[in-house]
């Protein structure tokens, strides 16, 4: 946790920017029968039956700092979804910085050996070598400012029904388009002082 707080501690640098990873799924629904536009006197009548059209994964970076964030939709969440996001990550939104200092929880997929299952073994080591990862405690995910972002993200685009993978990319670009517009950036203010006060419950008793 100690580790975390540390590193959110840091002050800006383009070179090694700070930046927050996790992941979701989310349920395509699709309707059985069109809902009834809203009119005078009533709202939007949706009804109760619907159809499950599968599950779409959600991958979210954020740059607390920087007030950047990148969501991409894909159809599976398996090491190499998840590596060629990193990918992108490194050599297309972050082509200049020395390292990236990734914070992420985890997660099997979530490791450099994901890397060198969908890569090359020298492309591999090259995109490893430019990362500077941080793993949040079991059971800390909270910690992971990216799943702060996944739940802004799923209150304000994602409350209504999707019903296919297509319409769920578009309704989330227009999101994350406008979320960068404002440059929204995080201020994460809990530190490691505040930590062992409030949290001295978690910390060994000596």
């Amino acid at each position: 946790m100690e580790d975390i707080l540390a590193v959110y501690a840091r002050p800006y640098n383009p070179n090694f920017p700070v930046v927050c990873m996790d992941e979701s799924s989310v349920q395509l629904i699709g309707e059985v029968h069109n809902p009834i536009p809203a009119a005078p006197g009533h709202p939007v009548l949706m009804d109760d039956e619907y159809v499950r059209n599968g599950v779409a994964n959600i991958f979210m970076e954020v740059e607390p700092l920087g007030g950047k964030r990148k969501v991409k939709i894909t159809e599976h969440r398996t090491r190499i979804d998840w590596a060629h996001f990193i990918k992108e990550m490194l050599e297309e939104r972050y082509p200049q910085a020395e390292k990236v200092v990734l914070v992420m929880d985890n997660l099997n997929t979530h490791s450099p050996a994901s890397l060198y299952q969908a890569f090359p073994p020298e492309q591999a080591r090259r995109l490893t070598e430019r990362l500077e990862i941080h793993y949040t405690p079991k059971h800390g995910s909270w910690l992971d400012i990216a799943e702060i972002e996944l739940s802004a993200l799923k209150r304000q685009c994602l409350a209504g029904r999707i019903e296919n993978i297509e319409k769920l990319r578009a309704e989330v670009s227009a999101w994350n388009t406008d979320r960068n517009n404002r440059q929204t950036k995080v201020d994460w203010q809990f530190t490691t002082s505040d930590a062992r006060i409030k949290l001295k419950r978690l910390y060994p008793q000596l």
